[in-house]
C-alpha cells in the first residue's frame, strides 16, 4: 500500500496531510517542501514530484509572495505578499491534481513583523472554507524565534485556535536557523542559539496540542540558511531523536517519535546528515537556494551553449538573415530553467528516500 491509497491527488488538507506524515515517519523518509516564486517554478516543483512518484510540498515566502504578484505593486502592508500568495494558491488549486501526486499547499516563515501577511491569507483561507468546506493552503509556518518563547508559542497558539477550525496545519520554529532567509535575519547569533531545547519542544508540544494535534515543529540543531561548503556548517540531527524520546517519556506515549520535525537551512547538508534527521522523524525539509541556482544554471548552460544564436534576433552562424526566434523565445530558455530545477529536485527526493512511494 503506498500513499496513493491513502490520500488522493491534488491539494490536501488536514486529516490527509496527517496521514502522509505518520505515512513518512513509519517508511523513514521525508517530503522536499519547494519554495516557488512563479508559474513556471510551480510547474517545475510540480512535474519532479511526478516523475519521482511521491507527494511534494509547495511553498510560498513572503518575498516569493510579493514577488508573484508582481514589482509593479506595492507592498504596503504586506498587500503584494497575500495577493501574490492567494494568486499562487489559485494556479496550484488548478494544475496539481492534473499532475496526479498529493500537494501540501504550504507558507514559508512569517515572523512577527510581517503577520499582516499571515492575516491575510488566513483571511483568504475561511473565505475559501465558507465556499468549498477547505482553506485555500493546508498549512502555515509562523516563525517567531525571535522572541522569547513564551511569547513564541502563545502567539502561535493563539493564532493556530482560528486555524484549527478549518483543520490547517501549523509550523513553528524553535530555537534559531541561523543565516537570513525573507524577512528573519539570524546570521549574527550565538552558536548556542543554534540549538533547539528538550524542554522547549515539550513546552510547545503541550500548548498546541491542547487546540490540535495538527501541526509540526522545526527545531534548530545548527541547521543556517543560505549556502555553505559541505562541513561548514555542524548539524547534529542527532538531538531530534533525543527530543522524541522526551516527548515521548513525559507525555507516556507509544509512539517513539511523536513529534513531526521539520528540516530548514538544509543547504550544505551531507547525504548522511539528511538520513539521520529523517530517521530521527523529521517528515518535512526546505529546498530553496539549491533551487535557485539550479534554475539560474539551467539559463547559464542554454545561454553558453547558444550565445551565437543571441546577440540579435536576426542572424547567426546560419547566416546573417537567419532568425533567431527560436532560441530567444521565453518558452524556450525558461524551460531550460525549469528542467535543471526538476532535476535538481530529482535529487533532493532521492536524498529524502522520498521515490516511488505513492
Amino acid at each position: 500500500m503506498g500513499i496513493a491509497d491513502i490520500v488522493p491527488s491534488g491539494v490536501i488538507y488536514g486529516a490527509d496531510v496527517i496521514k502522509v506524515y505518520k505515512y513518512a515517519q513509519e517508511h523513514q523518509f521525508a517530503i522536499p517542501a519547494v519554495n516557488v516564486t512563479s508559474s513556471s517554478t510551480v510547474n517545475a516543483a510540480l512535474q519532479a514530484a511526478r516523475d519521482i512518484k511521491s507527494p511534494i510540498i509547495v511553498q510560498a515566502s513572503n518575498g516569493g509572495s510579493a514577488f508573484y504578484a508582481g514589482k509593479g505593486i506595492d507592498n504596503k502592508n504586506q498587500q503584494a505578499s497575500v495577493l501574490g500568495a492567494v494568486a499562487l494558491a489559485h494556479h496550484v488549486h488548478t494544475v496539481a491534481k492534473h499532475y496526479g501526486v498529493p500537494v501540501i499547499l504550504h507558507s514559508d516563515h512569517c515572523a512577527k513583523k510581517l503577520l499582516p501577511w499571515f492575516d491575510g491569507m488566513l483571511a483568504a483561507d475561511e473565505e475559501h472554507f465558507a465556499k468549498h468546506g477547505v482553506p485555500l493552503f493546508s498549512s502555515h509556518m509562523l516563525d517567531l524565534s525571535e522572541e522569547p518563547l513564551e511569547e513564541n508559542v502563545s502567539i502561535s497558539k493563539e493564532y493556530f485556535k482560528r486555524m484549527a477550525k478549518m483543520h490547517l496545519i501549523l509550523e513553528i520554529e524553535l530555537g534559531i536557523t541561523g543565516g537570513e532567509e525573507d524577512g528573519v535575519d539570524n546570521s549574527n547569533v550565538d552558536n548556542a542559539s543554534l540549538y533547539s531545547q528538550p524542554s522547549d519542544i515539550l513546552h510547545a508540544y503541550n500548548e498546541l496540542s491542547e487546540v490540535s494535534p495538527y501541526f509540526t515543529i522545526a527545531a534548530a540543531f545548527g541547521n543556517v540558511h543560505g549556502v555553505y561548503k559541505p562541513g561548514n556548517v555542524k548539524l547534529h540531527p542527532e538531538i531530534l531523536g533525543g527530543f522524541q524520546a522526551h516527548v515521548a517519556e513525559k507525555k507516556g506515549s507509544a509512539e517513539k517519535k511523536p513529534v513531526f520535525f521539520v528540516f530548514h537551512g538544509g543547504s550544505g547538508s551531507t547525504e548522511a546528515e539528511i538520513q539521520e534527521a529523517v530517521k530521527n522523524g523529521v517528515v518535512k525539509m526546505n529546498i530553496d537556494t539549491d533551487t535557485q541556482w539550479a534554475y539560474w544554471n539551467g539559463l547559464r548552460k542554454f545561454y553558453e551553449s547558444k550565445k551565437d544564436f543571441l546577440q540579435g534576433q536576426i542572424g547567426n552562424p546560419g547566416g546573417p538573415d537567419k532568425p533567431n526566434k527560436a532560441y530567444y523565445d521565453p518558452r524556450v530558455w525558461v524551460r531550460k530553467s525549469e528542467e535543471e530545477m526538476i532535476a535538481r529536485l530529482h535529487e533532493a527526493f532521492r536524498n529524502l528516500n522520498s521515490v516511488n512511494v505513492l
